[in-house]
């Protein structure tokens, strides 16, 4: 962000005069009061005939020049979907939608998955749930039906659902891909009382999945080919950051206040104004100037709903010498949005806002309040940069007063001053009649001065157009061309571009003009002919769209489609709508109006049109599979099946279809690992489950499902071959030397409704007719190559182009990282405003295809370690292996005195390809440590040490037998077909002398990078691998095993030693210890002895205890007896064994 930010309200150098507005909301209870005068507005539509014969003669002519569809429009009743986001808790409530900003997981799916026993789920996981599902439906000819909603689904109808999670801007952080998830919607009952036996209202819900890094998300729906005819629709389905909810659990606004009136003075007779905001990447967009009104429109679904809302900001009047303000407004003039800030000029004074975004930065990081930056700076206007780049977005701040000039770019402080490119005429130049001028210098000039009032620079196309009262654009920023059909007489306010070749321009005076890209030819949209006509079909169709009273707000392109923003006027009430402004049926109109004749035949005369397509035809051929070029990753994921008859499910099945999606997503993100799987699938996890399949089939047949659920987990997959849809990719990804080939097929004549006989052209006559041509933004990075086959049979030609890359035009990076963007626009001559085909959905110009081209290291492609390849062959060539004595079948160990031989797998994501890496690489070892608690990361200098082949510090921990090294010969280059890593672990390196903690040999765990940036030529891929190693049976230094040897050898010696001397002194031990037995037992026989004659010598009387001691006492004297005869039989013995 930019530096010298202050809060709102913060002091600043210049004199500031704050004259502070507030506006109420309905929602405090203040009310509204106004009276409504419709006087002279601008507006979007032509001014209406009052004269009812001109009306109806327009009307004539507009059903004359209709399209085919219209004559059949009673055949085919017109349905559309709708769609709406609501709560988990929510399912099944009829009249609710709620807002997409809470980003927190379910954490209550655990009781639903418990009764799944005999399913195949995993009873230790916990599953996790979205907390949103989408809710669809749908209505025929405007109208909503319960009794149509029910038609549809006993026919069969169901829903199918394509959500497109937008890649981040920010590379570094998030992983660049282009996912999808296709869903099949459940049918669930509403909750509404119904008397019905089994259904009233119904509709039909997915889940609606979130990913981290992602907030801008597209949700398409189509169906399945059952029941009514309903037209495919994309919705934006965006999440809003700039909500949090109250303690009475109320949504409310960070930015400011909503205003729920929309007072007729904020939009009549105020000029429309652009809507500026990051192409693609934008959850949120804001449109200002509302006349004295610190106020913006704010939606997060491009407009099909919005916000009125007043922002939290002071309005202030910033005034100096050398600030200049004349007057103070509290109008928002410049308002931008970026992915996660939106943007925001009152006065001089510039101000932004962040959104609360977890899934971007994984933390609550929204701004309190708005918060002012450049504030030592006078800021005249904000300009869009519409495109991101290096992981960043950018917007220019233009300064005025004593720094006039300057820019302040994106989220630099330091100021920029801009270099002269081009220096414009000071008057706009005679262009004589032509479509076109090239500014040579030469030329001559009217008296009309050129304005110059902006720029637009498409980076797709590298066209440069620089506008005012003129246009001039130009390919390489040094040569211009006057485009002459723009009159003089108008100043161009500002431009919009779809970056697919379409071009739309709003005038001061609120007209709309039409460009193509690649073209000279301009049309006018507004007013004009065909806009009267499609006017009075649209009164014919009593269209709620269309006003007499109109202004526009501003005009955008969505997905290539141009819309107007606009406020009607109808019976006194106001109305803000977005609506489709037909640029094809326009230019087919005014094409037809315009240039028609009569034809005698007989005696009457016939109404003809001269067609200026060069061709009937066109198609496209021999398309490849999408996946290869747009990097598209698609998974599959249909509802379980309930055993209920009329297959409507529960909250309890809709909650098990959520689990699995967040399950199947969570598969996805965990397979990014260093080690490469058995099989490259993300989901082969899953594949044990389905060896299951046929019990768990057998079941459900019977009804006997664990909560009236089964899973069928064919129906949770990636999906790996998609076939090409008659259609050119939306963007083409290439790689070094890559080609993409098509087919263009373009067929002349055959529009005649006379049924005669067709006239075969020759080749030259083909030749003549019809030419395609290929026009590249940049041919010294990519090539094509056209090569044309006339069909004389048929009155066609068919073009084989060839799309290549040059290998001259990009280094290395890594995947989805600093792509070069270009394009290619195909071109027929003279189709351009000609040529239409008619389609269900209304005419569609042909002739001209816009592609980007991105050229680099695609996403999806990645480097892993081939663990399973790698143990097979370090054991053939070692003749054994021999693994950790705790085995980790995630991280096998490899033997220290064994030759490493490591295999690499280059795995493609999108289309599963997975082959060995034959490329070369360097692997060097970045970290390490003794467990995996202690690992650290090396320095440069470390690394250099342990690595390099030149290293003479004693610091190596490995080497190779390969002599093959980088330039500088600072590393050795390693292949498929190396010789093997033998390691070394020398004295100054971390493994030396790696001390065991157990009684087992010493363990090492190495960060090993493998990088083939520079040392390999076929491909731009910078593949980039960062895995653990661990190595088991490290050797001891010498020292230490001098150290443990001479202890134990001194401890083995001593136990030796110990044993002799207890073997020689044991006899006389024993003897020792018989002898000092014996004298103890002497002793206590002695006592009791001389104990019993005292007694006796008492005179005390004879009892039967006195014979008993008496006994005792013989037994004792018999003993003692014998004792003193042992010793004099010992001793006696005692010389025989001598």
């Amino acid at each position: 962000m930019w530096g010298g930010g202050a809060k709102s309200g913060g002091e600043t150098r210049c004199k500031c005069k704050c004259r502070c507005t507030t506006r109420g909301s309905s929602r405090t209870g203040e009310s509204w009061s106004h009276v409504a005068r419709c006087p002279a507005m601008y507006p979007a539509g032509p001014a209406w005939p009052k004269l009812r014969v001109l009306r109806a003669l327009w009307a004539l002519l507009a059903v004359l020049l209709a399209p085919w569809r219209l004559w059949a429009k009673e055949d085919i009743q017109e349905c559309i979907w709708h769609v709406v986001l609501i709560k988990f808790e929510a399912v099944g409530e009829e009249g609710r939608s709620d807002r997409f900003f809470d980003l927190e997981p379910l954490e209550s799916l655990n009781s639903v998955f418990s009764l799944l026993v005999d399913a195949p789920t995993d009873q230790n996981e916990k599953y996790l749930g979205f907390p949103y599902y989408l809710k669809i439906n749908y209505s025929c000819g405007g109208e909503s039906s319960e009794a149509q909603v029910r038609k549809g689904h006993l026919t069969g109808l169901k829903p199918l659902v394509l959500v497109t999670f937008q890649s981040p801007v920010n590379f570094h952080r998030w992983k660049i891909e282009q996912l999808q998830i296709q869903m099949e919607a459940a049918p669930f009952r509403s909750k509404e009382r119904c008397n019905a036996e089994e259904v009233c209202a119904m509709s039909w819900y997915t889940p609606m999945p979130i990913k981290n890094g992602s907030v801008v998300m597209y949700v398409d729906v189509r169906s399945n080919g059952l029941g009514p005819f309903i037209q495919n629709k994309r919705f934006h389905v965006n999440i809003n950051g700039f909500l949090q909810k109250q303690q009475d659990n109320t949504l409310q606004f960070t930015v400011g206040n909503e205003i729920f009136n929309l007072i007729p003075r904020y939009f009549i007779n105020v000029p429309s104004r652009p809507l500026w905001h990051t192409v693609n990447q934008t959850p949120v967009l804001i449109l200002g100037g509302i006349p004295d009104e610190k106020s913006v429109l704010l939606t997060d679904t491009s407009f099909t709903d919005f916000f009125l809302v007043e922002l939290n900001i002071d309005s202030c009047w910033v005034g100096s010498f050398y600030c200049p303000q004349a007057s103070f407004t509290a109008t928002i003039y410049d308002a931008i949005a970026t992915e996660s800030t939106l943007f925001i000029r009152q006065n001089q004074l510039v101000y932004y806002f962040t959104g609360t975004y977890v899934t971007l930065h994984e933390s609550n990081q929204g701004s309190g309040s708005w918060v002012r930056v450049l504030a030592n700076e006078c800021i005249k206007k904000l300009c869009p940069v519409h495109a991101h780049g290096n992981g960043s977005e950018y917007i220019m701040a233009l300064t005025t007063g004593k720094r006039e000039g300057y820019v302040h770019f994106g989220t630099i402080t330091v100021s920029n001053y801009l270099a002269i490119l081009y220096t414009i005429p000071e008057f706009i130049p005679d262009a004589r009649g032509l479509e076109f001028l090239m500014l040579l210098g030469t030329e001559s000039h009217t008296t009309f001065l050129m304005v110059p009032k902006g720029m637009f620079y498409n980076q797709y196309s590298n066209l440069l157009y620089i506008w005012g009262n003129f246009l001039l654009q130009s390919y390489n920023y040094e040569n211009f061309i006057y485009l002459a059909d723009f009159p003089k007489e108008q100043s161009i306010k500002y431009l919009v571009n779809s970056f697919r070749g379409d071009m739309a321009i709003v005038t001061e005076t609120e007209e709309i003009w039409y460009l193509l890209e690649g073209s000279y030819q301009m049309y006018k949209l507004f007013p004009s002919r065909g806009w009267e006509v499609h006017i009075n079909l649209q009164v014919m169709h009593q269209s709620s769209v269309y006003t007499p009273n109109e202004t526009m707000v501003t005009l955008f392109y969505e997905d290539t489609k141009l819309y107007q923003l606009v406020y009607l006027m109808k019976n006194q009430q106001g109305q803000l709508v977005k609506r489709h402004v037909p640029v094809e049926q326009l230019l087919m109109y005014q094409q037809l109006s315009n240039h028609y004749f009569f034809k005698r035949q007989g005696s009457h005369l016939t109404l003809s049109f001269t067609n200026f397509c060069p061709f009937s035809v066109m198609r496209l051929r021999d398309l490849p599979n999408p996946q290869v070029y747009s990097r598209q990753e698609r998974y599959q994921a249909r509802p379980p099946r309930v055993v209920e008859p009329s297959g409507f499910h529960n909250e309890n099945s809709l909650a098990v279809y959520q689990g699995l999606v967040y399950y199947l997503l969570c598969l996805h993100s965990e397979y990014h690992k260093p080690y490469a799987d058995r099989v490259h699938d993300s989901t082969w996890s899953w594949s044990n489950k389905k060896q299951d399949q046929d019990y768990y089939f057998y079941l459900a047949s019977n009804s006997q499902s664990p909560g009236n659920v089964y899973i069928d987990m064919a129906s949770y997959e990636k999906i790996y071959d998609l076939k090409a849809d008659y259609e050119l990719p939306e963007r083409i990804f290439l790689d070094k030397g890559t080609s993409y080939v098509f087919s263009v097929f373009l067929r002349v004549g055959g529009q005649s409704l006379e049924f005669t006989p067709e006239r075969v052209l020759t080749s030259e006559e083909l030749k003549s007719t019809v030419d395609l041509g290929v026009v590249l933004a940049d041919p010294g990075c990519i090539e094509a190559v056209v090569k044309q086959k006339f069909l004389i049979n048929r009155n066609s030609v068919l073009f084989r182009v060839t799309l290549s890359d040059k290998r001259s035009c990009f280094d290395q990076g890594l995947s989805g990282h600093h792509l070069l963007e270009t394009s290619m626009l195909l071109k027929v001559a003279g189709a351009v405003g000609h040529c239409f085909q008619n389609t269900h959905q209304g005419p569609r110009m042909q002739g001209n295809l816009m592609v980007p081209v991105l050229i680099g290291c695609p996403p999806g492609k990645r480097l892993a370690f081939d663990i399973t390849y790698t143990l097979q062959y370090n054991r053939l060539q070692n003749k054994h292996y021999f693994d950790c004595v705790r085995v980790d079948p995630e991280m096998p160990c490899f033997l220290f005195r064994d030759v490493f031989y490591p295999f690499f797998l280059i795995q493609d994501l999108v289309t599963g390809d997975s082959g060995s890496f034959q490329g070369s690489y360097v692997l060097k070892v970045v970290g390490g440590g003794p467990t995996l608690d202690t690992i650290r990361e090396y320095s440069e200098e470390e690394i250099y040490r342990f690595n390099s082949p030149l290293d003479k510090t004693h610091s190596l921990i490995w080497t190779t037998k390969n002599t093959t090294t980088t330039k500088d010969s600072a590393f050795n280059i390693m292949s498929h077909q190396s010789l093997g890593i033998e390691w070394l672990c020398l004295e100054n390196s971390p493994c030396y002398d790696a001390v065991p903690h157990t009684i087992f040999a010493p363990e090492f765990f190495f960060k090993v990078l493998v990088s083939n940036r520079g040392v390999d030529k076929s491909t731009y891929c910078d593949y980039q691998l960062i895995f653990l190693l661990h190595i088991h049976g490290l050797p001891l230094s010498a020292k230490r095993a001098f150290f443990i040897l001479m202890v134990s050898s001194s401890v083995f010696i001593g136990l030796v030693t110990l044993y002799i001397i207890f073997c020689l002194l044991l006899p006389v031990m024993v003897k020792a210890w018989n002898s000092l037995r014996w004298k103890i037992n002497n002793i206590i026989m002695s006592e009791s002895y001389y104990t019993y004659t005292s007694r006796n010598c008492s005179g005390t009387s004879e009892t039967r205890s006195t014979v008993s001691s008496r006994a005792g006492s013989s037994d004792s004297s018999k003993v003692a007896e014998a004792n003193q005869r042992a010793p004099e039989q010992t001793w006696k013995k005692k010389p025989l064994v001598t």
